[in-house]
């Protein structure tokens, strides 16, 4: 074996284990007391003043990218399990590890039988068993924030119908929750099963605005919460709460529509590269053969792929806009 190929399995042996240690570990005991704290004051707080803080704080956490946690979980593992439900499928944390350590052997094995490269089966194993299944979660959190985001305005029109027929809050809480259907409707009959069991509406509120950090959600839980202090027309404010997030998601769909010639351009030129290489190597396989035995070449290859994952992310980055 030579210096570079153990060098390159040094290199990938501790990026797993800094990658495992960051994973398991939470954060340092100092700053999760003085969050709890904090939290604490937040939730438990008689304060009107303090519960509109909180919810203007999810709101803007909400906003910003969040590169190593998600809000409102306590460490990385609560983060993935936070993830996991908001899939909205029943899918739990043993389940995922298993399905990304059985990709990731079912694919290392193929491409060593195909190849006879052990280190670039090694590689692209760890890559894919680990970047599929969380793209697949991604992708399964967005579907089901579209769903809901779209449905939404429609529950709270009905909601104000209802409080302008002379019902109370929390009963047009559970029309909403048995009249709407898909994602809006399941996390509304979970707020009333905890209302049901004893917890204030706003106690339920923020649990499911902890969960969803969505910032459509958390403009409803300011709504309330903004209202139960200054009084007023509930039905009105709601209306008009409604309206912004209908106009909200006609933005969202105008910038779609202008940067998608963009992401189009972005995505062929990103795959033109592996189509080609999957072309000569159909046509011609001793051609590049060298890339899957020859030191110098795996590396080379494994740069490029860097470079590639580099501009990658810029070009998503230049067509992502936040509204």
């Amino acid at each position: 074996m030579s210096i570079v190929q153990l060098l390159l399995i040094a290199v990938g042996l501790m990026s797993v284990m800094v990658l495992g240690y960051s994973f398991l570990s939470g954060p340092s005991p100092a700053k999760e007391g003085a969050r709890r704290l904090k939290a604490v004051r937040y939730r438990h707080s008689e304060s009107m003043n303090d519960k509109v803080e909180a919810q203007m704080r999810k709101a803007v956490a909400a906003r910003k990218p969040k590169l190593h946690a998600i809000a409102g979980s306590e460490s990385r593992l609560h983060a993935l399990i936070l993830r996991l439900h908001r899939t909205g499928k029943k899918w739990t944390v043993t389940q995922y590890l298993y399905s990304s350590l059985g990709l990731a052997l079912g694919i290392t094995v193929l491409l060593y039988l195909n190849t006879g490269a052990a280190l670039l089966s090694l590689g692209v194993g760890v890559l894919v068993g680990a970047g599929v299944p969380h793209m697949a979660v991604g992708f399964m959190i967005k579907r089901r924030a579209d769903s809901f985001t779209t449905k939404f305005p429609d529950a709270i029109e009905l909601l104000v119908r209802g409080l302008r027929s002379g019902l109370p809050v929390t009963e047009t809480l559970g029309v909403v929750a048995s009249e709407v259907p898909g994602p809006v409707g399941e996390e509304f009959k979970l707020i009333t099963e905890r209302i049901k069991i004893g917890r204030t509406m706003e106690d339920a509120l923020q649990e499911t605005a902890d969960r969803l950090s969505m910032p459509e959600f958390n403009f409803f839980c300011i709504t309330l919460a903004i209202q139960r202090e200054t009084g007023g027309n509930l039905a009105e404010t709601l209306a008009n709460l409604a309206d912004v997030l209908r106009k909200r998601s006609q933005m969202k769909l105008k910038i779609r529509a202008m940067s998608s010639e963009s992401k189009a351009s972005a995505y062929i030129v990103g795959a033109l590269p592996f189509i080609v290489f999957a072309l000569i190597y159909w046509v011609n396989p001793s051609y590049l053969s060298g890339f899957f035995t020859d030191d110098r070449l795996i590396v080379v290859g494994l740069g490029g792929l860097t470079w590639m994952g580099i501009g990658a992310f810029i070009m998503a980055k230049m067509v992502s806009f936040e509204i």
